[in-house]
């Protein structure tokens, strides 16, 4: 496999202490990939007509991602009534298919094969920012959406205020980036998608991330897609020194944006962590003007008796099978970046780079005053949210009013993010305090699947930025008490025993247990409340916590603190 070059800018986030971190990385990726997606739909007695509506995905190729699809297949039981075939206004080449009164189960069967690579190589181009006269089938993508605002003063404004002085196109594009990136925070149910929901809020999904970063760009005339597709489960490393950087996704149906330069042509980004390119692991579908408009895939819609009020139960599964995958990523730090991760090609082009602030760390409070503080306030703190109790593998809908008296569900972009924590690695999560902390439980967003043996927490110091030495343990869990029901949920772990003071500082939280307990700890992605590298995992066979994963767990660290 070829050898690339590729530059991460990077920042670490430690609580109210940031500093930039840029790493320059040596690597790239290229797999040959089986695909499949299965999706089944059980219809009401009441329903009269279904539709389906599937998107095939085509070969695809940008300077720094390329997919080409080989032996697409769609099969439908029982047989549709109707099948047609169509490109839209998009270029998006469409499978719709119709069943007359259905009376059984429908299940369609997606597959096939994708050779898709990550070629990192320097990348030089020349745009200039502002851009000049687009061609007529770029045009479209300036224009604004009730999802993508661009005309929307606040959009405009914020837009002008942070490209000011940009005299290329990829300057203009990262400062937008850098913005995004450190304004948002990921949560998987957002109130709304919209862009204005999240520059307000701070908040959103992926639909959210790929919104608002188009809206900014169009703002200034920079044409920018979303894409519709699925990222695969399927974890790869980045080597750091001395230290492994294991970067992963959810498996499930996911949303990014296509940039567009007059000397590059589309090139694809992931607002929430890359720019100039996207992983290997992307499976890329459809591409739109926002997300209500690249909703074609997965669509389903139904006409139903006057008066009935009724939907389909849904079930999709994607199965993917790597026949081959080479992965070869090695990281050197540099100083700047945005204040949360940022993974950008090595581009030779002038750009504007910042550094940002050095805070001190939380300041150590002596330990015989420690001792003697009043603790009556109550303290709650960490990565709090998560949909809870949520069945990922059933969950979509609500159905909406479609045209022509019809109803509609939309593909879902609700995604399990969980890591399967008690296998033959232990994990452990970093919780930063500020202040100091009479600790009383922490709490692990956990499903339980089965198994047998017990569950506790360790509560550990830091040392040298990993996991050191235990200072704290919490009573144990049998894993009997905990109750087996779909989705996730907060799993107390009582530390009440001993009420360890805490000096505010950076702690680690391990997950300790016996037997055979098949339990998944819930993540977000990116991190919500914690550095980088915050999150740590090692085998058996490491004798340091040397691992790092790219997303943070949820956890909450309840107890009391003061005010003097």
């Amino acid at each position: 496999m070829k050898i690339f070059s590729v530059l991460l800018l990077c920042m670490l986030l430690l609580s109210t202490a940031v500093f930039a971190e840029n790493y320059l990385i040596n690597g790239g990726q290229e797999s040959q990939i089986d695909y499949q997606m299965i999706q089944k739909v059980e219809p009401k007695p009441q329903i009269k007509r279904i539709y389906l509506t599937f998107v095939k995905p085509v070969t695809f190729e940008s300077p720094t991602y390329s997919q080409r699809v080989t032996n697409p297949n769609f099969k439908f039981a029982p047989t549709p009534d109707n099948k047609e075939e169509y490109t839209d206004k998009r270029g998006n080449s469409v499978i719709k298919a119709t069943w007359n009164n259905p009376a059984s189960a429908i299940e369609s069967i997606i597959s096939f094969s994708a050779m898709n690579q990550t070629k990192l190589e320097p990348l030089k181009t020349g745009t200039p920012f502002p851009m000049n006269a687009l061609p007529a089938d770029v045009q479209p993508y300036l224009t604004a959406t009730k999802q993508v605002p661009s005309t929307d003063p606040q959009i405009v404004a914020k837009a002008k205020e942070l490209t000011t002085g940009a005299s290329t196109e990829f300057d203009a594009v990262q400062r937008i980036l850098t913005w995004v990136i450190d304004h948002m925070h990921y949560v998987l149910t957002p109130e709304s998608y919209e862009a204005m929901y999240s520059f307000n809020t701070g908040k959103g999904n992926c639909q959210n991330y790929s919104h608002l970063s188009s809206a900014l760009m169009r703002a200034v005339g920079i044409p920018a897609r979303i894409v519709n597709g699925v990222t695969l489960k399927r974890p790869y490393n980045m080597e750091v020194g001395d230290r492994t950087f294991t970067l992963k996704m959810a498996e499930g149906r996911h949303s990014w944006i296509e940039v567009w330069f007059s000397d590059l042509g589309w090139v694809p980004f992931d607002p929430q962590q890359t720019a100039l390119f996207v992983s290997n692991r992307f499976i890329r579908v459809e591409v739109g003007l926002d997300n209500a408009e690249t909703s074609q895939d997965g669509l389903i819609r139904w006409a139903q008796s006057k008066g009935a009020l009724v939907q389909p139960e849904f079930e999709e599964v994607i199965d993917s099978k790597f026949s081959s995958d080479q992965v070869k990523l090695a990281a050197q730090i540099q100083p700047y970046g945005p204040q949360k991760m940022l993974l950008v090609p090595d581009v030779k082009a002038a750009f504007k780079q910042t550094t940002t602030k050095v805070e001190p760390p939380p300041k150590r409070i002596d330990p015989t005053i420690l001792q003697t503080l009043k603790y009556d306030k109550p303290f709650l703190f960490g990565n709090l949210e998560f949909p809870e109790g949520v069945d990922f593998i059933n969950t979509r809908g609500p159905a909406e009013q479609g045209d022509n008296a019809t109803f509609e569900m939309k593909k879902n972009f609700l995604v399990e993010t969980a890591e399967y924590v008690t296998s033959g690695a232990q994990y452990a999560q970093i919780a930063v305090l500020t202040k100091p902390v009479k600790l009383g439980v922490v709490s692990l967003a956990l499903h339980k699947f089965g198994g047998n043996g017990q569950m506790w927490v360790e509560l550990r110091k830091d040392y040298q930025g990993m996991p050191g030495e235990t200072i704290a343990t919490s009573d144990f869990i049998a894993l009997e008490k905990i109750p087996f029901k779909p989705g996730y949920y907060w799993v107390d772990f009582d530390f009440k025993r001993d009420w360890p003071i805490l000096q505010p500082g950076k702690y680690w939280i391990a997950l300790g247990f016996t037997g055979q307990p098949i339990v998944n700890w819930f993540y977000t992605y990116g991190k919500s409340v914690g550095p980088v590298d915050g999150t740590r995992y090692k085998t058996v066979l490491d004798e340091e916590w040397s691992k790092a994963l790219s997303y943070e767990f949820n956890y909450r660290i309840v107890g009391l603190t003061t005010n003097q």
